[in-house]
């Protein structure tokens, strides 16, 4: 039996209990997330019980410590919040879910407050230079979610989008510039492509460097099939890269990067048309990923150009819990 929680559940329906998740709620957990997502208009960002689990695995992720669940007298799980230490101990996120059938029972601000907790917890860990934040993300027409995150003094600051385009008939035929060569991924390049990821990246808003392990966690049990690695043949460099999966029954492409030195060349949007041909010659006609709205490098007008379109958009909710210097620039 899992200890209750010593944290202010004042606001909590007093027929409802908030404590740590166990692994055991995995499927009911990742039922209740795809529940919401659903009811919010987008069932294509839940996650199968697998990844949760791979989530729940990931270094330094403690289940015990870093998951809360709200249930009913009956053993429902109707609540779910994570917490999870993005970089320093000082950027800090949460990703919350409440069952639409339980709005108003103060499952959403006590699982809030918890997460809140844990993060003071974190945050004594971090560099007293460094400005700690939460940061958590919602759907866009998520008002009960939105107003409470104002409520508790969160500041909306970026938006997110995710594409989807149907594949009707086949994509144009990529054209890649001139000596970059596609490659089947090999995991003797592995560190290759992280490196290169990193880099790709490494201007994005958010973006920090994670540790090798952590990458390669994520990334683990994914099919290479649909990892399509450009190299330079002269240099014998990645060039970028497209790392594609399947997500909730239709192809996702997951990263696409390209890095500095071969930008505004094409080789973005070549990897990208490459990529729906792969998923239109395994029979999968919707692809979709998710973007920065905002992004700096053009991604969003390449992404329109290859004929996608905006599915559904996201906002992004930050807390400053201390003034300092900005995590995401001490690297």
């Amino acid at each position: 039996m899992a200890t209750k929680l010593q944290t202010d559940t004042t606001l909590l329906d007093p027929t409802l209990s908030l404590r740590p998740a166990q692994w055991t709620d995995a499927d009911a957990v990742a039922k209740l997330i795809l529940d919401v997502c659903t009811h919010d208009g987008d069932p294509t960002v839940a996650v199968t019980v697998e990844e949760l689990q791979r989530e729940w695995k990931s270094p330094g992720f403690v289940l015990e410590r870093d998951t809360f669940v709200v249930e009913t007298p009956d053993g429902r799980i109707v609540g779910y919040e994570e917490f999870v230490n993005r970089h320093a101990h000082a950027y800090l996120g949460g990703d919350g879910y409440v069952h639409p059938d339980f709005m108003g029972r103060g499952i959403g601000t006590t699982m809030l407050h918890a997460l809140e907790a844990r993060a003071h917890e974190e945050m004594q860990l971090a560099d007293p230079r460094l400005r700690v934040f939460i940061r958590n993300g919602m759907s866009i027409g998520d008002r009960v979610s939105r107003e409470m995150h104002e409520n508790e003094g969160y500041k909306a600051i970026r938006f997110s989008w995710r594409m989807e385009i149907t594949l009707t008939d086949a994509p144009p035929k990529p054209a890649f510039p001139d000596g970059i060569e596609l490659h089947p991924f090999e995991m003797a390049h592995d560190h290759a492509v992280y490196e290169a990821h990193e880099e790709a990246f490494s201007d994005h808003w958010g973006h920090v460097r994670r540790p090798y392990e952590e990458w390669a966690h994520r990334f683990s049990e994914r099919d290479p099939s649909l990892w399509h690695i450009a190299w330079d043949s002269r240099s014998a460099e990645i060039a970028g890269y497209s790392l594609c999966r399947y997500r909730m029954g239709i192809g996702w492409v997951g990263t696409l990067g390209v890095r500095r030195a071969w930008r505004k060349r094409g080789l973005g949007e070549a990897l990208l048309l490459h990529s729906f041909g792969e998923f239109h010659k395994r029979g999968m006609r919707t692809v979709g990923l998710g973007v920065d709205a905002a992004n700096p490098t053009g991604a969003t007008r390449l992404y329109q150009k290859a004929g996608m379109s905006v599915a559904s958009e996201y906002v992004i909710y930050e807390k400053e819990l201390r003034p300092g210097l900005d995590p995401e620039e001490q690297e």
